[in-house]
């Protein structure tokens, strides 16, 4: 493993058979924390490949516990984390709207890192139980029609690299792979990024990863959602052909609002503007739900356009399809099952 941490510290990409045998012994319990230690530093320092990053997060697949549905398409929404913008959970808040227009997402995600506050926070504050047996997750997708992922339970191979992650303190070739390797496979997704230059090289990568359809975000504004307060730039992967473009809250009917506009909290907090989003209230946090939950629709092949999907999104939320995904997870999550 040493001969290709020197190869990636000389600043050359090493071969998907390379990565993935780095990332086999990491997965494996077999490298030691000095040799983890110095790949995340010098793949951060070299910027990982297209093809480092598909090798690995192949070999994340090949490691993770599954999650088998009857569902033809799965839907995640999903951000790289590390904007540091502490906003409240929009991905969350909208994966219900998703969910409650009739698509099928896997919710993947973790406990906070970056953030005050991660989607594995704000649903145990909503009431949501997280220790439901693995062997329950399917059921709870195809009858609810939302389900969550909790990527610790899913990846047991990341808890040996979770220690020099967490001593090291930055964004590393993980924050990317994690979004790239959901339990469902979802076959759709709306990917957040924390940086611009991530942009075509992750539609490219989910594209050769399998993705029927993907969109991939960044706000000019820094945010791994797309913005409110911004210009956000776009990739799109549609299935044929990648295509780069920009939009601008405006083009959709929608007000600018700004960084305290849409500010969040700890768990409580942010559980509440979310109750307060899915009951209707108006505002720019329901308007940056409707702006994510619209584009992730269209990216589901759901509807047709962006701005067909913000309103359907809308209807989503008037109508209370919405909240009533969150009441049927609670319902689910919350039945006399036994710990896993």
């Amino acid at each position: 493993m040493r001969d290709l941490i020197a190869k990636i510290q000389r600043k050359e990409d090493l071969s998907t058979d390379e990565i993935q045998t780095v990332m086999t012994r990491i997965m494996d319990g077999k490298a030691d924390e000095a040799d983890m230690r110095d790949f995340l530093l010098a793949m951060t320092e070299k910027e990982p490949s297209v093809d480092e990053i598909v090798g690995a997060a192949e070999i994340m697949r090949r490691f993770v516990i599954p999650v088998q549905t009857r569902h033809d398409r799965i839907f995640d929404i999903v951000g790289t984390g590390g904007d540091y913008k502490h906003t409240f959970n929009i991905s969350t808040c909208a994966a219900f709207v998703i969910a409650g227009a009739g698509v099928a997402v896997a919710k993947h995600g973790n406990n906070s890192v970056s953030s005050l506050c991660g989607s594995a926070d704000v649903l145990e504050a909503l009431g949501v139980r997280l220790d439901i047996p693995l062997e329950k997750i399917s059921a709870c997708l195809d009858e609810v029609g939302l389900a969550f992922l909790f990527a610790k339970r899913h990846h047991p191979g990341m808890r040996h690299v979770a220690p020099v992650r967490k001593a090291l303190g930055i964004k590393t070739i993980f924050n990317i792979l994690g979004p790239l390797t959901n339990p469902a496979g979802a076959t759709h997704q709306l990917l957040g990024v924390y940086d611009r230059h991530l942009l075509e090289q992750m539609a490219e990568v989910l594209r050769r990863l399998g993705s029927r359809r993907a969109i991939v975000v960044h706000g000019a504004d820094g945010m791994d959602e797309i913005s409110l307060a911004d210009k956000t730039f776009v990739s799109e992967f549609n299935g044929e052909k990648l295509r780069s473009y920009e939009i601008i809250p405006e083009e959709f009917g929608l007000r600018r609002a700004f960084d305290q506009d849409i500010k969040g909290g700890d768990k409580t907090v942010n559980a509440g503007f979310l109750l307060e989003v899915l009951r209707g209230a108006k505002g720019p946090k329901r308007n940056i739900v409707l702006l994510n939950a619209g584009f992730a629709l269209y990216a589901a092949d759901a509807v047709k356009s962006p701005e067909d999907g913000i309103a359907l999104a809308a209807a989503v939320i008037n109508d209370g399809r919405a909240l009533r995904i969150l009441e049927k997870l609670k319902d689910f999550t919350s039945r006399d099952q036994q710990l896993s």
